[in-house]
């Protein structure tokens, strides 16, 4: 049973909290300065805290808040250098940090799928420890990068789930226009992007490949693809993957900046 600690329970924090508790391998200590943020989670977790020292004993600590608070609470936790600091601050650096502690520094992009154990996450450091390695995997799937690719990672799995409840959306109500119930256009809709995220991560087929396989000569497919090929729908998800990728660096630089 590996102890770890969440500093700040907003929507990550808090599906962190989840998604570590629920594997039954980890004892979670979560905190926050908002009692109402540690009443919500409290059945998800061994203990809620609003005490900082408690929150700094175990040997993994998440930092879990904004980027704009990473310095101030940072600087005020008092980690030793067999301690690992795991932040989760689009655009922080981990120099940046291991300035302001003595802890093995660790930084990480995951996302609100570490809830269900569905997380894909990408994360870089000048050592990642194999018990901070066994937790991602806990949660689900996760890459080591280099810092420098931390901004477009950030962009593609950190912002990536909007962007895909964005299309499911526009699937469902294309459904519910064409005579769908609500409920049962949104639940084919998601779970049919669920499956072929899961085939895609199974096969040894690349995407390519996989569309080939799903589109039968004159067949339905066929002619939805045909539309797909013919708009600029690859254009505009590289876009939005570009814009956040950007506001990353942007962050980063404030950083670097002090």
């Amino acid at each position: 049973m590996v102890r770890a600690s969440v500093i700040g329970c907003g929507n990550m924090g808090s599906a962190l909290v989840r998604g570590l508790s629920r594997t039954g391998k980890h004892e979670i200590i979560a905190y926050d300065v908002d009692p109402e943020a540690l009443a919500a989670i409290e059945a998800d977790c061994a203990e809620t805290t609003e005490d900082i020292e408690r929150a700094t004993e175990p040997e993994i600590v998440f930092v879990a808040v904004k980027p704009g608070l990473v310095d101030d609470v940072v600087t005020d936790l008092d980690l030793s250098p067999s301690q690992t600091l795991v932040s989760i601050a689009a655009g922080v650096t981990t120099d940046f940090i291991a300035e302001r502690t003595e802890a093995t520094v660790v930084r990480l992009m995951p996302n609100l799928a570490a809830e269900t154990g569905d997380m894909a996450a990408a994360v870089t450091g000048s050592q990642i420890p194999e018990a901070v390695e066994a937790m991602l995997g806990d949660v689900g799937e996760f890459v080591e990068v280099d810092e420098s690719r931390m901004d477009v990672a950030t962009a593609v799995n950190g912002s990536g789930p909007a962007f895909v409840f964005y299309l499911i959306g526009a699937m469902t109500d294309a459904g519910v226009e064409a005579g769908l119930e609500p409920d049962d256009a949104e639940t084919l809709a998601a779970q049919t992007f669920k499956g072929a995220a899961e085939t895609v991560l199974r096969s040894d087929r690349d995407v390519e490949e996989l569309i080939d396989a799903v589109c039968s000569p004159k067949g339905t497919t066929i002619e939805g693809m045909e539309v797909l090929w013919d708009s600029e729908a690859d254009e505009a998800v590289a876009a939005a993957v570009a814009a956040a990728e950007r506001r990353s660096a942007e962050l980063a630089a404030e950083f670097t900046d002090e």
